[in-house]
């Protein structure tokens, strides 16, 4: 029986520092598989999986030139994690603003 294909979201990807690292390096420019491996003491195997793992996630996406596969970061994506994180800037700015009414008020 064929298994289902696993589908990943953005939190999941950006959970292994390998892949933040992948996408830190796209951020700077598109990048085929080999330039991506260089900067990686892991098999290219390994990075082509995460490779699939950030695609999945709709982080990624690849384009065939040639023999290689031309990988482009999708930062629209990101906006999912900056919109979790900016709720808890909000818990926090709270929590800072309690505790400087606290201080000034002794």
């Amino acid at each position: 029986m064929a298994q289902a294909a696993v589908q990943y979201d953005v939190f999941q990807a950006i959970a292994d520092p390998t892949r933040r690292n992948v996408l830190q390096l796209l951020a700077k420019s598109d990048r085929p598989i080999s330039n991506i491996a260089e900067h990686f003491a892991i098999s290219r195997t390994a990075i082509v999986k995460h490779l699939k793992i950030l695609e999945q996630a709709q982080l990624v996406s690849a384009q065939k030139k040639g023999r290689e596969k031309i990988y482009t970061l999708h930062t629209e994506r990101l906006k999912e994690i900056e919109d979790w994180l900016h709720y808890f800037d909000l818990f926090w700015n709270n929590k800072l603003a309690q505790l400087q009414s606290l201080v000034e008020d002794h």
